[in-house]
């Protein structure tokens, strides 16, 4: 399944992006208020050059005791920011995120302007029902009777009728 067959594709709000000079006390408000766990950082022109996220401002702000009113988001942001296609497979960009430990994809059109974002629980709430379903099949097969398993099975209630019949003939 692509990204953009996702219903949360098309439904998500709008993504929260802001300048690379803006504040972290400002980014910190509007997720805040919008409930938003990261904020793709824009150049001039619209495109993506970074990311901040909520793990950011953890690692890269308190931890080094940095001034979130006096900080830059470009001081702390990730620049090596993976962004998706619309065509691209789901399940391939929720192995990366797995495997690379990250949350957030940006995804872009043509122009390489942001489109949407796409979270990890978003792509979550795909494999669930896939799971699901897998596992019924695999229950489905294991428990139907193949002729082999079905002849074996008729040959253990036919022997335990038979010893029944010799128990009641001999009492």
């Amino acid at each position: 399944m692509q990204i953009k067959d996702r219903p949360e594709y098309g439904r998500k709000g709008a993504v929260l992006t802001m300048p690379a000079d803006a504040t972290v006390a400002s980014a910190v408000a509007v997720m805040s208020e919008k409930n938003y766990g990261a904020v793709v950082i824009v150049s001039p022109d619209n495109k993506p050059i970074g990311i901040v996220t909520e793990r950011d401002f953890m690692r890269r702000l308190l931890a080094r005791g940095l001034d979130p009113r006096q900080t830059a988001l470009s001081e702390i942001m990730t620049s090596d920011l993976r962004v998706a296609k619309p065509e691209d497979e789901l399940l391939d960009w929720l192995r990366q995120m797995s495997n690379d430990r990250f949350r957030h994809v940006p995804v872009v059109g043509e122009d390489g302007r942001v489109i949407t974002m796409m979270s990890q629980g978003d792509f979550v709430s795909y494999t669930w029902p896939q799971l699901f379903a897998r596992l019924t099949e695999q229950a489905r097969a294991t428990f139907e009777l193949s002729p082999s398993m079905f002849a074996a099975f008729a040959g253990a209630v036919l022997f335990f009728l038979a010893v029944i019949a010799v128990i009641l003939a001999r009492g």
